[in-house]
C-alpha cells in the first residue's frame, strides 16, 4: 500500500477490487467495527451499496473486543446465509477471533464457512533483539495454540461430513521465519492437518512447502522502513476433500504476479490502493 494513500482513496479501490472479482461471498477479515455507534453490517452494506456489488447482503457473526470484526458479504441471489457458531458459545481468552457460518446454494447445497483471523508473530512494543526474539516465540506459542484449537473444530467438522472452507489471514505460512523450526510445523499447516489427519487443501501451501528454490505465492506486501518491500503468503482459502474433489481454481489477484491484473492498469493501481 502507497503511504500517502488516503481513506477515501482506499474505499474507492477497495470497490473497484471487489467489483472486479465480482465474488458470490466474500469473507472480510478487519471488517468495519461493530459497537454501540457503529454496526459492521450497515458499513459494509452501504459500501456494497455505493460499488453496486452483487455480494451486497451482509453477516457478523460474535462482534470482537479487538475491533477487528470478522464478517460475510454475499449475493442473497445466489446463497442464503447464516451465523452458525459449534462449540462454546463464548471463546476464551486468548483463542482466535473465528466466525462460523452456514451456506446453502440456490441449488440446495450446503457448507461451511470459518473465517479466521489468527494472531500476529510480528514481536511490536521490542526494545532489544533480545526482546525482539523472546516475543517472537512467545506469539508463536499462542498463535501454535490458536491453531491448534481451530484443528480441533475442523477435524469435528470433518469428522460429521461436513463441506467445509476455512479462510481467512493466518499470519503465517511455512517456511516463513527462523522461529518456526523449533516447533516443528506452521500454524496453517496445523490446521490443514498433518501425520494422517485429513488434510484440508489448498494449493497455495503446496506451493509453498516446495518452495525451497522457487519463489512461493504472495498474499501481503509491506513497505518496511528502509524503503524496501516484504511480501509473504499470509492469506488462504482451505477447503474439505469433497470440496477439493469439485477441482476448484485457487487464484492470488496479485497485481505483478497475475498476468490479468497486471494488464489492466487501472485494476492493478487499484488493488496497490486498496
Amino acid at each position: 500500500m502507497h503511504n500517502d494513500v488516503t481513506r477515501a482513496e482506499q474505499t474507492r479501490a477497495l470497490g473497484a477490487v471487489l467489483r472486479a472479482i465480482d465474488a458470490d461471498a466474500v469473507m472480510v477479515i478487519e471488517a468495519p467495527d461493530h459497537n454501540g455507534r457503529r454496526s459492521t453490517v450497515k458499513a459494509l452494506q452501504t459500501f456494497a451499496r455505493r460499488f453496486d456489488l452483487r455480494a451486497r447482503s451482509a453477516l457478523i457473526g460474535f462482534p470482537t473486543d479487538t475491533q477487528q470484526e470478522i464478517a460475510l458479504l454475499y449475493d442473497p441471489a445466489v446463497l442464503t446465509a447464516q451465523h452458525d457458531p459449534r462449540g462454546a458459545l463464548h471463546p476464551r481468552p486468548g483463542d482466535p477471533d473465528v466466525m462460523r457460518f452456514a451456506l446453502r446454494t440456490v441449488a440446495g447445497a450446503d457448507l461451511r464457512l470459518i473465517g479466521v483471523h489468527a494472531k500476529s508473530k510480528a514481536p511490536h512494543g521490542a526494545r532489544s533483539d533480545s526482546d525482539a526474539d523472546r516475543l517472537s516465540i512467545q506469539n508463536r506459542r499462542k498463535q501454535i495454540a490458536q491453531c491448534l484449537w481451530l484443528r480441533a473444530r475442523v477435524t469435528r467438522h470433518l469428522a460429521g461430513g461436513d463441506p467445509l472452507i476455512v479462510l481467512g489471514d493466518f499470519n503465517d505460512g511455512p517456511g516463513l521465519d527462523a522461529y518456526e523450526k523449533p516447533f516443528g510445523r506452521s500454524g496453517v499447516e496445523t490446521v490443514r492437518g498433518e501425520n494422517g489427519e485429513t488434510r484440508l487443501e489448498d494449493p497455495n501451501v503446496r506451493r509453498a512447502l516446495a518452495s525451497r528454490f522457487a519463489a512461493p505465492p504472495t498474499t501481503a506486501r509491506f513497505r518496511m522502513p528502509d524503503g524496501t518491500y516484504l511480501e509473504a503468503l499470509l492469506d488462504y482459502i482451505m477447503v474439505s476433500p469433497d470440496l477439493a474433489a469439485r477441482r476448484p481454481k485457487w487464484r492470488i489477484w496479485h497485481p505483478f504476479d497475475d498476468a490479468a491484473c497486471f494488464g489492466d492498469a487501472a485494476l492493478r493501481e487499484a488493488l496497490l490502493t486498496a
